[in-house]
């Protein structure tokens, strides 16, 4: 999310983006950045769980941060927009790809 815009804006452009651009329900890749010596990686993929979604990590080159991208389908662009709010309140210190 730009710093320069405020959040509601930036969800709706989202929004507006995701309608123009697929077809909904639609398979949705998720890419969060996490520290990894705290507990966000197990946060992020518990936010995620029971929805069939595919979850890979991978660490950085010097370990201190991993990613964490998820492939799941998704309903709508307001179940997208839904579950990166989730993650922003339940997950400290992520960042949103």
């Amino acid at each position: 999310m730009s710093t320069e815009q405020n959040p509601e804006e930036f969800y709706k452009n989202l929004r507006a983006q995701l309608y123009e651009t697929a077809s909904w329900p639609s398979e949705y890749l998720y890419k969060f950045i996490v520290k990894t010596n705290t507990d966000g990686i197990s946060k992020v993929e518990n936010l995620f769980d029971n929805m069939g979604a595919v979850i890979k990590t991978n660490a950085s080159k010097n370990g201190k941060y991993t990613s964490v991208s998820i492939h799941v389908l998704m309903k709508d662009p307001d179940a997208v927009i839904s579950k990166y709010k989730d993650v922003a309140e339940n997950v400290d210190d992520v960042i949103s790809l």
